[in-house]
């Protein structure tokens, strides 16, 4: 049997930029600037963003048990663009808790890379911070001519910091012309502890991915089919004001790939579909206040390869388009939530057409470079909308909706992306890359079509975890970003620059024009504690500027028959960003640096690792974002193969019980009045003792 690759974080840290020779592998540039993933050796994730944690520069807002928000540079959730099997999903709630990296499990992972900054054009666009790009196991064939070839996988595995139990299995049969796989993973865990042993409330999940993927191939050219659901039964938010409550994901991916004496063809056309609920569901946090949304993506995408004298020339015409309805019922015998049905985004529409040219170039044996040149309309509409009720409980709101339905909401924005990278190969040790980027990203519907202006409307649309209320803005401009990037990469040793000792450094800079941040319209006290208190904020445009640098390294440490190979490894960041009329951004993630030994010998791997991130005091003042100390944390792994088709892993999280906020996890709102009324900021998990087998 073939082991899956769920409990690669248990052990060490692998390369997740893995190599793909198979047809439906989607494929990026060799040259990648500041990119640096790797799989997380922190702690066996449920989340698939918690998988690049390891990555400097990448940080993950805290979010549901697997519904974090991905960082990169200080770059969020939207500003990024995430493909799944070149899939792309869009998040359809008010608070982000359906993100597109909820949509595949972990256990699912084949491989997932992260190009950050400065990405080539064919790796997307609408975006102004990065690419991650996941892919699923790709289908397998048996040898010509051989016999029906099949495979099978199982792992399971258990944190007890809240009691989670993950599981998976697989299956797969292939002739070499067809092959068809199945993949199902089950994940289901409790409201965690902190390092004081109390549970943070609100924390629990349970959690149900199943996918098939059907495929055949013959004379250089494969069909892949891959179909899905997803069920999230529910899933706590200890930051935000409400609980998913259900979820329910459907998809379908066709994918075509051709080889032709001109050239090679990409062609893919997909559906996903989502039925999304918000409430309450526990005793930890009771109320009643359904919220629910459909939201639907539909793409495809077409790229052209054709090889050039000195390189390729890559050319592409991609279209998405995404509707959202989001409407709260009425609660029957309620005051202010009712007679009617809140209609918060009304046939929402957003539809991106784009078309890209691309060029890298092998100038010499030490020179090569990518062009590339984007172009996107994008197109936004929605309905008229409406409030609960005209009484005076719902005055604000009601003369909100009358003003939103009497102007011109339909939108048009036309965006440029243009890029420019080079990769200098000094010698066999050491090569350069240099980047130079423009890049737009387009306002969500939430950010341009959100209207309610009551204080327990606006405090429905936050996906920040801050507390605070957001209203959108109609007149809201594109965000454009300059970047500028460099990366040294000094590397030896035997079997390549990963393989021996390496050191790279990664700064950049970004200025980005009408940066989407906010404008404070007045204050509240949330759940009308007067110990606390938040922001009522708009959508507005505002200038800013992001900096930093990543650096990261690896270098053997001793080697002997006895005690195995020993190897040091480990990374540190710096991000800092500013509006330009003064003031933080929000979620910063302050310095951190991660150091790791790993030992291996035999059948055994073994690793120690400290994380340290120095004290948050550089935080948004609109937002009221809270400050955290500084902490460290000492993790420890270790995984032995039983054979060659099983492995045990086993390994303590946060070893020493240290007891900690989370710089980016914003305010602890299902404990304020369980804290006597005051906001905190978002208590982390305490230890945890973490097991798993794969075979």
């Amino acid at each position: 049997m073939k082991s899956l690759p769920f409990l690669m974080a248990c052990a060490i840290a692998l390369p997740a930029v893995a190599q793909s020779n198979n047809p439906d592998s989607s494929v990026l540039p060799e040259m990648k600037v500041i990119v640096t993933a790797i799989s997380d050796s922190y702690r066996p994730a449920a989340d698939t963003a918690q998988m690049l944690s390891s990555t400097p520069g990448y940080s993950v807002a805290a979010g549901g048990g697997v519904s974090g928000l991905p960082m990169v540079n200080g770059f969020a959730d939207d500003r990024l663009k995430i493909r799944i099997d070149g899939m792309e999903i869009t998040s359809a709630c008010a608070n982000h808790m359906n993100a597109p990296l909820s949509y595949i499990d972990p256990q699912q992972v084949q491989r997932i890379s992260l190009l950050a900054g400065v990405t080539p054009v064919s790796a997307g666009g609408d975006n102004i911070g990065g690419t991650i790009e996941v892919q699923s196991a790709a289908p397998v064939f048996a040898q010509p001519g051989g016999p029906l070839r099949t495979e099978g996988s199982f792992a399971v595995a258990g944190r007890s910091v809240n009691n989670s139990v993950s599981t998976s299995a697989t299956a797969s049969a292939a002739t070499d012309k067809f092959s068809i796989g199945y993949s199902g993973t089950y994940t289901r865990g409790r409201s965690y502890d902190d390092g004081h042993g109390n549970k943070v409330l609100g924390s629990m999940v349970e959690s149900i991915n199943q996918a098939i993927v059907l495929a055949a191939r013959g004379e250089g050219r494969q069909v892949t089919f891959r179909a899905g659901v997803q069920h999230i039964p529910y899933q706590g938010f200890p930051n935000q004001y409400m609980d998913m409550t259900d979820n329910h994901g459907q998809f379908a991916n066709l994918a075509y790939k051709g080889q032709f004496a001109w050239g090679v063809l990409d062609a893919r056309a997909y559906w996903q579909q989502t039925d999304h609920e918000m409430g309450f569901f526990s005793s930890e946090r009771p109320g009643t206040m359904p919220m629910l949304t459909h939201g639907r993506n539909i793409g495809y995408a077409l790229q052209a390869s054709l090889p050039t004298s000195t390189g390729e020339l890559r050319l592409g015409q991609e279209y998405h388009g995404f509707r959202l309805d989001d409407y709260w019922p009425a609660v029957p015998g309620s005051m202010m939530m009712g007679p009617r049905n809140y209609l918060n985004i009304n046939d929402g529409k957003r539809d991106r057409t784009v078309l890209f040219g691309e060029l890298e170039t092998r100038h010499d044996a030490r020179w090569t470079s990518i062009v590339g040149l984007r172009g996107e309309s994008v197109r936004m509409d929605t309905g008229q909308v409406q409030s609960y009720g005209d009484d005076m409980m719902n005055m604000a709101d009601t003369a909100a909706a009358k003003a939103f339905n009497a102007r011109d909401r339909s939108r048009r924005d036309t965006n440029i992306d243009a890029t420019a990278q080079a990769r200098f190969e000094a010698d066999t040790s050491s090569s350069y890359e240099f980047a130079l980027a423009r890049k737009t990203r387009s306002p969500n519907l939430y950010e341009r079509y959100s209207w309610g202006r009551g204080t327990m409307a606006m405090t429905m649309t936050n996906w920040f975890g801050d507390g605070n209320g957001y209203v959108g803005n109609l007149d809201l401009k594109p965000e454009t970003a300059y970047t500028a990037a460099f990366t040294a990469d000094w590397h030896g040793g035997e079997g390549g620059p990963d393989a021996g000792w390496f050191l790279r450094i990664n700064p950049y800079y970004s200025k980005v024009d009408n940066y989407i941040d906010v404008d404070v319209l007045g204050s509240f006290n949330p759940y009308m504690q007067m110990g606390a208190k938040g922001n009522l904020l708009q959508f507005a445009n505002h200038d800013a500027h992001l900096y930093g640098a990543n650096l990261s390294w690896q270098f053997p440490l001793a080697n002997s028959s006895r005690w195995g190979h020993f190897t040091a490894s480990g990374n540190a960041a710096y991000t800092r960003g500013k509006r330009s009329d003064g003031g933080d951004l929000y979620r910063m993630m302050p310095f951190n640096a991660l150091f790791a030994v790993e030992q291996a010998v035999g059948v055994w791997r073994h690793r120690i690792e400290a994380k340290l991130v120095s004290r948050k005091d550089d935080v948004d003042a609109r937002r009221l974002e809270p400050l955290t100390g500084g902490y460290a944390l000492v993790n420890l792994r270790s995984s032995v193969a039983i054979n060659k088709m099983a492995s045990l892993n086993f390994g303590v999280s946060n070893l020493f019980n240290r007891a900690y906020a989370d710089s980016l996890g914003g305010v602890y709102l299902s404990g304020l009045q369980a804290n006597g009324g005051a906001l905190q900021a978002l208590p982390a998990e305490g230890r945890s003792i973490d097991v798993g087998l794969q075979a």
